[in-house]
């Protein structure tokens, strides 16, 4: 009795626990949308009335929507690179024996531990050296630094879950190695892909604390115009922009899900 008591305690605390921590990871953006559709001239919770009109001059304003062509087109080239990087450096690391493999391995995780700000600064730095600045590569380069560890840790799990015993048949077969990455281990591990791609993408999308070093020829990414126009302005313009920032993620997540199902990529 004691143990089927103890049980179900930790059942029901886990799953209080579980709903409390979505609760306050959902609840600022719930707050954000909600407060997005006021018809009045500041953001409010609980909001005054109801009304369209900020997302119609989000709409209307050619900086806002200038900087979401530029996060998206970003994010969209981050994702790509680093999903055809990682898968590189994730298959190496996981069927070849190198010297220096724990040093490439630890190299690809090594982002994670260097503070954004000192990243950003860093390549800052770097690509003024090299007279860059003014172009899309030093953005591009300071989020797929960003992204690869998430994309190289995803894949390489996958990678290590995977049974090889069909690529083992396949090569008993007479397959060439590429025909067996390409039919086989690609099929088989593509939830890890597509996980791998959401989080280049995510990363690269919401990214502010690199994207405000690295900006060029007056183009910025949807987070830095964000943070540039609340620093003037506290109306609920703002608000309606992060909405359409949550709803575009929302759509990626969908698109993978009607494609292969959510509960795959997990």
């Amino acid at each position: 009795m004691r143990s089927d008591f103890t049980d179900s305690a930790m059942a029901v605390s886990g799953a209080f626990i579980r709903a409390s921590v979505y609760a306050m990871l959902a609840l600022p953006a719930i707050l954000v949308i909600v407060s997005s559709f006021t018809s009045g001239d500041t953001m409010k919770f609980p909001p005054r009335g109801f009304s369209l009109r900020w997302y119609q001059k989000a709409v209307e304003n050619e900086l806002f929507m200038s900087a979401l062509w530029t996060s998206t087109y970003v994010a969209v080239l981050v994702a790509i690179i680093a999903l055809v990087t990682g898968f590189a450096g994730a298959f190496a690391i996981n069927r070849f024996s190198f010297p220096g493999k724990t040093f490439v391995q630890g190299l690809a995780f090594s982002p994670l531990i260097v503070p954004a700000v000192v990243l950003g600064i860093g390549l800052l730095q770097l690509f003024a050296w090299l007279d860059l600045t003014q172009t899309i590569y030093p953005l591009l380069l300071g989020h797929l630094v960003l992204a690869i560890p998430y994309v190289v840790r995803t894949i390489l799990a996958s990678l290590t879950l995977h049974d090889r015993v069909l690529e083992e048949a396949a090569m008993n077969l007479r397959a060439t190695p590429l025909q067996v990455i390409r039919r086989i281990t690609l099929p088989l591990i593509l939830p890890g892909l597509l996980s791998a791609a959401i989080f280049a993408f995510v990363t690269s999308f919401g990214n502010a604390t690199v994207s405000v070093f690295l900006t060029y020829g007056g183009n910025v990414t949807l987070p830095v115009q964000i943070f540039a126009y609340v620093d003037t302005s506290y109306d609920p313009l703002v608000a309606a922009v992060s909405s359409i920032m949550i709803v575009v993620t929302l759509v990626v997540i969908w698109a993978i899900e009607r494609l292969i199902g959510a509960e795959r990529v997990a």
